[in-house]
């Protein structure tokens, strides 16, 4: 029986380790909106191609991003979970979307024109990666998907291309919209930046105990003593600290004048007091291999149904079925 629910669609890639601005910036929300929506939430393994990743790498990160979704809360009886490369229809949609798109278009993109800026020669896989994102988004009849501020272009792609394919063909496809969380959009890192393992700013979100310890001793913190009066809004640890703990009295503390030292030791438990229980989930389903390779065999069933019919009905709109 269909759900009722708007569906929702989203993902992250295997690229390493998770922190906690992936977190609070994303993989909070898929958890909070699970209850709410009919969630199909994939592993983007194909866009990890793009950065030419190892073997084995890819492979680890695949499976430790599973496990970090599982222990953040993702409820596989709520949420269809899969890996996009166990759904060729992704693949395949691509590669129609890209006879309905230009380069001049795709040469608009903001990931396309950073990873220009930054190297000579971009891979075709980079300059195609929003399309890519558009039959992620689009073979799943999708309604909402939520995004930072900074991703939104590429849920804008999705409603361009859909809304070409549909003048061009007939309505298939469902125009989706952004869901951007405004109070999220930015976490950031021990230095006041944006948080992202390209700064070296993160504090990993399944890390140690030891290694949340380093992260938040290297919070960047100005010369003011403890007995002064500060503005919180303005101070890099308490914009960390009050995603853990949002107490107007906390902030109090704050204003009152907390010394950095203590505020930092506070902080330190507030985070591992918080992840503690997904650790413990997190740990359960690593023990347990057999039931997450059930997991994602059913997701992928779940997702390949869906996926196969939006792919036949295209075929059939273009020509390619007899």
């Amino acid at each position: 029986m269909e759900s009722t629910k708007p569906r929702l669609f989203s993902g992250m890639k295997p690229t390493g380790r998770l922190h906690f601005g992936n977190y609070f910036g994303a993989l909070k929300q898929f958890v909070d909106l699970q209850d709410t929506h009919d969630s199909f939430i994939f592993i983007a393994n194909l866009h990890a191609l793009t950065g030419l990743p190892a073997k084995d790498k890819l492979m680890q990160d695949t499976h430790d991003l599973i496990l970090d979704y599982l222990g953040a809360g993702l409820d596989p009886e709520k949420v269809t979970l899969f890996k996009q490369s166990d759904v060729l229809a992704h693949a395949n949609l691509t590669w129609v979307f890209n006879n309905l798109v230009t380069v001049p278009y795709l040469m608009r993109a903001h990931a396309f024109k950073d990873a220009e800026a930054k190297k000579a020669e971009v891979n075709v896989g980079t300059f195609d990666y929003p399309v890519l994102m558009a039959s992620d988004i689009l073979l799943y009849n999708t309604d909402v998907v939520p995004v930072g501020k900074d991703q939104k272009q590429h849920v804008e792609y999705a409603r361009d291309i859909a809304g070409k394919f549909n003048n061009q063909y007939g309505e298939l496809f469902k125009l989706p919209k952004e869901l951007i969380l405004e109070e999220v959009e930015v976490i950031p890192g021990t230095d006041g930046q944006k948080m992202s393992k390209s700064y070296g700013n993160i504090i990993p979100l399944f890390g140690t105990d030891e290694e949340i310890t380093k992260a938040v001793m290297g919070i960047t913190t100005d010369s003011r003593g403890k007995d002064e009066e500060k503005n919180p809004d303005e101070l890099v640890i308490y914009q960390i600290h009050k995603l853990f703990n949002g107490s107007e009295e906390l902030k109090a503390q704050y204003t009152k004048g907390l010394g950095y030292g203590d505020a930092k030791k506070m902080l330190i438990k507030d985070i591992i007091d918080f992840v503690t229980p997904m650790r413990a989930r997190r740990d359960y389903f690593a023990a347990n291999p057999k039931l997450v390779q059930q997991i994602l065999v059913e997701g992928a069933m779940k997702a390949n149904d869906i996926a196969m019919k939006k792919i036949f009905d295209v075929y059939e709109a273009i020509g390619l079925t007899q």
